[in-house]
């Protein structure tokens, strides 16, 4: 059969042959190309997986999205939290409000905090203390020293003793803590069918929401939906934890008249009683973001000036090569 063939064909067979049992040694090549570009790409991705700059970069990636999480949901994400009472008893979550000191460089609005003690001192001190505030703190925060002078001898305190042994009454000072509504707690519960108001110095601090859930709790009375019975001398407010809560309605449009002209309604009293009280808890938070934006200038500019000699001065005494040439013997 061979025979029958023609030359041509025996020659194209014989080239293919030959390209067959060359192959071998252009695969060997082929691969051996291949496997270097892989193994090039296999370390630049790992040398970029292990940087240090991809682990600084996931890090914060994951912290600022667990954080943003927390700051939206109040929980941190996957993990479960267990409660002793079920949402409804915990309370409504209070709206977050745009106050005037919430931003990083914001300070109180002074104004409002003058209004906030109208209020408080109309209508709030009647059941509520204030023990950690005197009338000194007022003094250029929303007061004058004369107008707090003024407030203060409104007020006899108990002082003493005297020459006589006895204790006696005099008007207040400056140096004084605001007057308490009540002689003890005991006497606080009798007059409150046995609930005991709270002192509001610290409560921006000690309720979760802070102003924001102040602000919610004076303006959210409401009547009882369907199905909820309220015990009597009790009030219906779905942001106090359970609902009910011994405090009546006490803002009402016009219940106070404001200095400056302001119109006293509800919402308005609500929101300057929430940022004295936030003033209370924190006095010094105007002081502590003044010295805050201080020292970040201070330390901005020592770490510029630490970068510039690192660079410029200390690199320079670093980076230096020593060479020691040894003399060389010249007798032989």
């Amino acid at each position: 059969m061979l025979q029958r063939l023609p030359a041509a064909a025996l020659s194209k067979a014989g080239a293919f042959s030959a390209s067959r049992a060359v192959s071998p040694r252009v695969i060997r090549l082929s691969s051996a190309r291949f496997a270097s570009s892989s193994a090039a790409s296999a370390n630049v991705l790992q040398s970029l997986v292990y940087s240090r700059a991809t682990l600084v970069s996931a890090t914060l990636l994951a912290t600022g999205s667990i954080a943003w999480y927390t700051h939206l949901y109040g929980t941190l994400p996957f993990i479960g939290e267990v409660h002793a009472s079920s949402p409804a008893e915990v309370g409504l979550h209070p709206a977050a409000y745009p106050w005037s000191h919430k931003g990083w460089l914001d300070s109180y609005d002074h104004a409002s905090i003058r209004r906030g003690y109208l209020v408080y001192k109309e209508v709030c001190a009647a059941c509520h203390s204030l023990d950690r505030i005197a009338w000194r703190n007022l003094v250029g925060v929303s007061h004058t020293a004369d107008e707090v002078k003024v407030l203060a001898e409104e007020v006899e305190y108990t002082d003493g003793p005297n020459d006589e042994g006895e204790m006696f009454q005099r008007p207040g000072k400056l140096s004084d803590y605001l007057p308490r509504p009540y002689a003890n707690d005991e006497a606080a519960r009798a007059s409150n069918q046995g609930s005991l108001p709270p002192d509001l110095s610290l409560i921006v601090k000690a309720r979760h929401g802070g102003a924001d859930y102040l602000f919610s709790l004076l303006t959210g009375y409401v009547d009882p939906p369907a199905g909820v019975e309220i015990r009597e001398g009790m009030n219906y407010n779905p942001y106090f934890p359970g609902g009910a809560i011994a405090m009546p309605r006490l803002l009402f449009d016009g219940v106070v008249e404001y200095d400056d002209g302001t119109p006293a309604t509800t919402s308005q009293m609500a929101k300057d009683v929430s940022t004295f009280l936030s003033w209370a808890a924190e006095p010094e938070h105007d002081e502590r973001k003044k010295i805050g934006i201080k020292a970040v200038i201070l330390f901005s500019t020592l770490t510029a000036l630490s970068l510039y000699v690192k660079r410029f001065k200390w690199s320079v005494i670093k980076n230096r090569k020593i060479v020691y040439n040894p003399p060389v013997d010249k007798t032989h």
